[in-house]
């Protein structure tokens, strides 16, 4: 059983930043990718970010030259450093955990609680 713990959300107006952390439980975070996810009010859950657990990280579209996913394995901790925020960027942000040591073709078996992320104009 893993527990994903997110804090750092909150309020910041456009073109401010935000970092988003991701605390899991366990003894096994190395071995890995984690990602975040992110969804707004009346639309699904998107897609945001990954990192192996080599650090090798993906990034939506959206998220690319804003974004930046990073993880701390000593800490068993993974980041989403957010800049440049948009309006758009409103959501609640999700940590997850995937099954596998990259994040594509494994799936996703553990989810966070989430983390509200709101960007004022």
């Amino acid at each position: 059983q893993v527990q994903l713990v997110e804090s750092g959300g909150g309020l910041v107006q456009a073109g401010g930043s935000l970092r988003l952390s991701c605390a899991a439980s366990g003894r096994t975070f190395s071995s890995y990718a984690m990602g975040w996810f992110r969804q707004a009010p009346g639309k699904e859950r998107e897609f945001v970010a990954a990192i192996s657990g080599g650090g090798n990280t993906y990034l939506a579209d959206s998220a690319k030259g804003r974004f930046t996913i990073s993880r701390d394995n000593a800490k068993s901790t993974v980041y989403l450093q957010m800049n440049s925020l948009k309006p758009e960027d409103t959501a609640v942000y999700y940590c997850a955990k995937y099954r596998g040591f990259i994040p594509t073709g494994t799936g996703i078996d553990y989810w966070g609680q989430g983390t509200q992320v709101t960007v004022s104009s």
